[in-house]
C-alpha cells in the first residue's frame, strides 16, 4: 500500500515514528493515521532531515489527522522540512494552520494519495507545451490527470497563459471558487495583462460574495479587453444590484452590441 518494503517500515516502527498496536499473532496492526505518518516519515528521511525534527512534525500532524478517513479525501506532502496536508477544503501547513497553493498536487475522491517531490519531467515530456497537450487530451477522459499535467506544465513555464486558463476553467466547473482565486493570484503574477485571467478572478470572487473585488477584477479585464462581453453582462448585473442604474445601462448596452 504504502510502496516501502518490510525492512523500511520495520525501521520507522523502531525509531518510533508510529506506535502500531499488536493483533492476536503479534503482528502489527496500523491505524490510517500511522499508514500517513510512516509515509511522511520516509519522505522526509529521505530528504536527510534529522530524526528528532521528524518526530516533532510527526507530532503535530498527529493531532491533526482524523480517527477516519474523509470522503473528500486527505493529503500529506513533504514540503522540504515542513509537511503540508490537504482536503478539498485546501491545503494548510501541519503545524502552523497556514494555507498553502501547493502546484505538484491532483484531485482526490475518496482515497489517499502520498506525493513525494516532483520528479524531473520523463523523456518526451521535457516541455511546459507537450504536458500542456497532453492535460488537453486528457481533460474528457481523466480530469484528474489533466489537472495534474496542467499543475506541471505551469511549474516548468508559469508564463504559460493557456495552462493557466484551462485550469481554471476546470475549477470554475468543479465550484471550486476558492482556489481559483489561489489559482488566478498565482496566475497574475506572472501574465499581468491577460484579461482572461482577470476575468476568471472576477467569476471566482463574484460566486463567493466578494463583490467589490469582483468589480475591480471585472473592470481590469475591460481595461485590457473591452470586447468581453461576459465581463460586461456581469459588471451590468453587479451594478443594477448596488443601484447604479446608468452603469448597469452603459454595461448592459455594450453586452448587447457585442452579442451582436
Amino acid at each position: 500500500m504504502l510502496g516501502l518494503s518490510r525492512h523500511v517500515v520495520a525501521g520507522l516502527v523502531a525509531a518510533g515514528f508510529v506506535t502500531p498496536a499488536r493483533g492476536r499473532r503479534n503482528e502489527w496492526r496500523f491505524t490510517f493515521q500511522d499508514l500517513t505518518l510512516l509515509r511522511t516519515a520516509h519522505a522526509l528521511q529521505a530528504q536527510s532531515i534529522p530524526a528528532r525534527r521528524i518526530l516533532r512534525s510527526l507530532a503535530r500532524l498527529r493531532a491533526t489527522l482524523p480517527a477516519e478517513l474523509p470522503l473528500s479525501g486527505l493529503r500529506i506532502t513533504a514540503m522540504g522540512a515542513d509537511i503540508a496536508v490537504r482536503d478539498r477544503s485546501g491545503q494548510w501547513q501541519s503545524d502552523s494552520g497556514q494555507l498553502l497553493l501547493d502546484f505538484d498536487v491532483a484531485p482526490v475522491a475518496g482515497t489517499v494519495t502520498f506525493f513525494d517531490h516532483a520528479a524531473a519531467p520523463k523523456s518526451g515530456e521535457a516541455d511546459a507545451r507537450a504536458l500542456f497537450d497532453r492535460a488537453l487530451a486528457l481533460e474528457a477522459s481523466d480530469p484528474g490527470a489533466a489537472e495534474s499535467a496542467y499543475l506541471q506544465a505551469l511549474a516548468l513555464d508559469p508564463g504559460l497563459e493557456d495552462a493557466w486558463l484551462n485550469l481554471g476553467a476546470m475549477w470554475a466547473d468543479a465550484e471550486r471558487f476558492a482556489e481559483l482565486v489561489r489559482l488566478s493570484d498565482a496566475a497574475l503574477a506572472h501574465c499581468a495583462d491577460c484579461a482572461l485571467l482577470h476575468f476568471n478572478r472576477g467569476v471566482a470572487l463574484d460566486h463567493l460574495d466578494r463583490l467589490d473585488e469582483a468589480v475591480a477584477s471585472y473592470e481590469r479585464a475591460l481595461e485590457l479587453d473591452e470586447t468581453l462581453a461576459d465581463a460586461h453582462f456581469n459588471l451590468a448585473r453587479l451594478r443594477e444590484e448596488a443601484g447604479d442604474e446608468r452603469g448597469a445601462l452603459r454595461h448592459f448596452n455594450a453586452y448587447r452590441r457585442l452579442q451582436r
